[in-house]
This record gives C-alpha cells, structure tokens and sequence, in this order.
C-alpha cells in the first residue's frame, strides 16, 4: 500500500462538500463586503422601490453586510483549515447569510437571491453526511 509524503493527509470521502462549504463561504464573504462597500460609499446603489415592511437605512446595510462578511470570510477559512467543531458555527453565520439576503431583497433583488440560492448549497453541504461520515463538531 502507498503511502503519503510527510505533511500530507488521507483525503475522506467526505472533505469535498465541506472544502465546496468553506470556499462558498469564502467567496459569500466576498461578496458581502463587495456589497457593503458599493452601499457605504453610495447610498443610491442600494434604493427601495415602494414600501417593504423590513426596511432599514442604507448605511446600516452596509456595515451590517461589512460584518457578516468578514464573519463569513472567517467561517470559510475554518471550514477549509479541516478542524473539528468549524462546520456549527458555518452553519450560523451561513444561515445569517441567508437572512440578511432576504431581508436585503427590495434594495438587490437578484443578488439577494443568488446569494440565498448558494447559502442554501452550503448549507446542504454542511448538514447532510454521508454514511459512515465522523462527527467534526
């Protein structure tokens, strides 16, 4: 049987959904401080269209969305580090992801969405195991 140089690790069956989660994540992050930016130095890139019931200043989108990015950009880094106990907290800061995507909606319909489509990916990657799959938190 082959061996491994030094350094390397056995791949699992199960590293790929959860290396697909922590560099979902990643990128998410990304584009939570992409949209931040866009919305703290603008305030027109983000207007409502008619009344929403979640509505909210546009400077504190931005700084929220500053924060769950670099919250995201973190719990992708962990997720990819291959540590236990990574994937609970991806799963919150994910699920924030998600909400706030929501709540985002009347000010960027279609990032709104595609941001929740791909949380709801991670999701998907982080909650359901395979068979025989050890528990990492």
């Amino acid at each position: 049987m082959a061996q491994a140089g030094h350094g390397a690790h056995a791949v699992r069956r199960d590293d790929g959904p959860v290396r697909f989660a922590g560099v979902a994540t990643v990128l998410i992050g990304a584009f939570h401080v992409l949209v931040a930016l866009a919305t703290l130095v603008q305030e027109s890139y983000a207007v409502v269209l008619g009344s929403y019931v979640f509505s909210y200043d546009v400077p504190g989108w931005g700084w929220a969305h500053l924060a769950l990015g670099a919250l995201a950009v973190a719990a992708g880094s962990a997720l990819l580090t291959g540590r236990r106990g990574t994937r609970v907290p991806a799963v919150l800061v994910v699920g924030a992801s998600a909400l706030a995507a929501f709540l985002f909606i009347p000010y960027q319909p279609l990032w709104s969405l595609l941001i929740i489509a791909v949380d709801v990916a991670v999701l998907g990657a982080l909650t359901v195991r395979g068979r025989g799959a050890e528990d990492e938190g």
